[in-house]
């Protein structure tokens, strides 16, 4: 027995519209809030299921409190009246209206700019209600459609800690790793520091180890080249593990670096923000924009008591301008990848929703946040952009825990996401706050695939997948990682960190169909593909990795991953690593072509001496140096030939040969048809044209 015919309303929303009017086309409510109020009456009166539409007419729709979808607003499941499915579901939709745009902004207009003169320089001056208080103080600025710049020193590159100073009540800590022993001391180089113009408000940022540590000044004395931080930062303020070199560092928000064209500064306690003009813009017709809201939309079903909010669809929208206000707890954490920084957009306990051919830009915190049960969830053809974290963030909540940590590995497994679809977006231009935020983040969650997507100019990793530290993991599983494009990751901010990245064991789990290039670490790491901590069970196969500065593979350690049919090509400063030596095997490495145009074919845990247990199993391989050197499969320290490493019981069918790639010096890796990779190995050849975004009519 079919279900119930189902009845179409539609509600017109427009920024100049009226929330007493009725919502007809001619007759538009002002707000989303309204509409979803008049189709919940509308529902309520239906005697047959409702599906509900919602069209925004173009323009920017400013929003004075986010847009809260809830379990009442969730459209037709198909479901007759004993729950048996038997149509397609009838989602409720939000969308611009045909042929428009319209722009829900969490942002306001600042107005009254007056001429004035900062540091000698013309500038334009406004005032800002509510800075002095604090509410009304904001971290970022856009200015006709751009971001502005905050006052940083140094203007380029970084400064350098001196010396990080132990702190006086150091010793009373408790034990434990010394690696995340903090600092809230350290020594400056001369004159880098000064006595800066509201230093409260002045803002210290280190980039050590695989984090940013933002943290703001209660002291500096120029005398004795010491600051003291407000707290203490989450790792030391050293140079990653060289305790010998200190961090570098800069300093956001300064008045005294005030001087040209596009910067912005706030000072709070006199209630103003100074901007400086731009070539050809007007005082007249400025349009600056600081962000109010933290959330701009919010799926908000209800996982206690298990009504989630159901298919619901946002379509060809954009989300512009939040500013994320973190806790004094979450600053003081700083977590691995971001991941207490929360969404613009929230699908809290959503099953069966989308966000379809929307944009996400000007943001201060992730795009898009899944979170707490959610179910069949799909984000797809969208633009993230313009980021002040990355872009899509599946993440249970829980698992942070009151106080966000580094390493947050408690939670309600009964509240992780599952099949979630994020396919065919473009992810770009993050990290312009929160620099360790990824593109793509998935944590502790199964089912998760992540297809077809571009993503690339993130100061950190490309897509991290798992968020277990060591072998025991009972949800993170059959996660798919396939036919994306990453490229120009990490951008020499952060350390230890790769492309794809992966945690815990994953059975199931699969990286294949990946286009990988242009990783570049600051410090240590910039690697392709980097399995970590206890990563296993993985397949890794016909992805092509080339430009990495470290190994184009590396794993830290882990269990039983396949590595096979991949080219890993011109990595920089070694190929393939492994960080730990275990008993058991890390993985195998068969099939693979390694083409460098420098010696060190290996690093890590496979130096092993002679008649150690390997800890890797190698064959079938093709292995090419283009500068015509003798490859060293050895160490720097303990060189060692093929010819050697083959008496070791490794690569026993594999080949030192040319693999005849069509035009390596141009970047084309295909292979030829005469490749002995072909011909002798078994390679199979792989087609990547189809890596990145679809047209939507290809989409599956």
């Amino acid at each position: 027995m079919a279900s119930e015919s189902v009845k179409q309303s539609v509600v017109y929303v427009a920024a100049d519209g009226n929330d007493k009017a009725s919502g007809e086309a001619h007759r538009p409510v002002a707000t989303v809030g309204r509409a979803l109020a008049i189709l919940r009456a509308a529902r309520k009166k239906s005697d047959s299921p409702l599906a509900g539409k919602i069209l925004l007419r173009g323009g920017r729709h400013f929003l004075k409190r986010p847009i809260v979808i809830t379990p009442a607003d969730s459209g037709g499941s198909g479901a007759d009246r004993k729950g048996i499915i038997t149509d397609p579901p009838t989602p409720l939709v939000i969308a611009s209206a045909p042929g428009e745009k319209a722009v829900l902004s969490g942002g306001r207009a600042i107005t009254g700019w007056k001429p004035t003169t900062v540091n000698g320089v013309t500038a334009w001056a406004a005032s800002v209600p509510g800075a002095r208080s604090g509410r009304g103080a904001f971290s970022q600025l856009w200015v006709n459609g751009r971001r502005a710049l905050r006052t940083r020193l140094p203007e380029k590159g970084l400064f350098v800690i001196e010396e990080a100073l132990d702190d006086p009540r150091r010793a009373e800590l408790k034990p434990g790793n010394e690696i995340f022993r903090g600092h809230s001391r350290f020594r400056f180089a001369d004159s880098d520091l000064a006595l800066f113009h509201n230093l409260e408000d002045v803002e210290f940022v280190a980039l050590h180890f695989w984090i940013e540590s933002r943290i703001p000044f209660s002291r500096i004395d120029p005398q004795t080249r010491t600051a003291e931080l407000a707290w203490r930062s989450r790792m030391p303020l050293t140079d990653d593990f060289n305790k010998t070199l200190g961090a570098p560092y800069y300093v956001e928000n300064v008045r005294e670096a005030l001087h040209r064209p596009g910067q912005w500064y706030l000072d709070r306690p006199a209630g103003k923000v100074f901007y400086i003009p731009r070539k050809g813009e007007r005082i007249e017709t400025i349009d600056a924009v600081a962000p109010v809201l933290e959330e701009l939309l919010r799926f908000d079903g209800d996982a206690e008591n298990a009504k989630p909010v159901s298919n619901v669809r946002l379509e060809n929208l954009t989300f512009s301008y939040n500013e994320y206000h973190p806790t004094a707890e979450a600053s003081k954490s700083t977590p691995q990848a971001a991941c207490h920084v929360p969404g613009a957009i929230v699908m809290k306990n959503a099953v069966g929703c989308a966000i379809v051919d929307c944009h996400v830009e000007h943001v201060g915190s992730y795009a898009i946040e899944i979170t707490d049960r959610s179910m069949e969830c799909e984000i797809s053809g969208c633009t993230l952009r313009d980021l002040a974290a990355g872009g899509v963030k599946v993440f249970h909540r829980r698992a942070i825990g009151p106080t966000p940590g580094l390493f947050p590995d408690q939670g309600r497994p009964d509240f992780f996401c599952q099949r979630i679809l994020i396919a065919d977006n473009h992810i770009h231009d993050g990290g312009h706050r929160h620099r360790q935020a990824v593109g793509v983040l998935a944590g502790r969650c199964s089912g998760v695939r992540i297809l077809h997507n571009h993503i690339h100019d993130l100061d950190y990793s490309g897509i991290s997948v798992g968020w277990v530290w060591g072998y025991a993991s009972a949800e993170t599983f059959g996660n798919i990682i396939e036919y994306n494009h990453i490229h120009h990751i990490g951008r020499g901010v952060l350390s230890d960190m790769g492309a794809i990245y992966t945690l815990s064991s994953q059975p199931g789990t699969r990286i294949r169909f990946n286009l990988i290039h242009d990783v570049e670490s600051r410090g240590y790491g910039g690697w392709g593909i980097y399995p970590d901590e206890g990563s296993s069970h993985i397949l890794i196969e016909n992805n092509l990795v080339y430009r990495t500065k470290f190994a184009s593979y590396h794993q830290h350690y882990g269990k039983d991953n396949l590595v096979r049919n991949n080219i890993f090509a011109l990595a920089r400063l070694d190929n393939v690593a492994l960080g730990r030596h275990e008993r058991h095997t890390a993985f195998t490495f068969e099939r693979n072509i390694v083409y460098t145009e420098q010696a060190l074919m290996f690093s890590g845990g496979y130096n092993a001496e002679k008649g150690a247990a390997m800890p890797a199993e190698f064959d079938y391989n093709l292995y090419f140096c283009a500068t015509g050197q003798a490859l060293n499969f050895g160490s720097k320290e303990h060189p060692r030939s093929f010819r050697q490493w083959q008496a070791l019981g490794r690569d026993g069918h594999s080949l030192l040969a040319d693999p005849l790639f069509v035009d390596p010096a141009n970047l084309d890796f295909r292979l030829k048809e005469q490749s002995p990779a072909i011909d002798k190995l078994g390679f199979v050849p792989f087609d990547l044209s189809e890596v990145g975004p679809r047209p939507r009519r290809l989409r599956k």
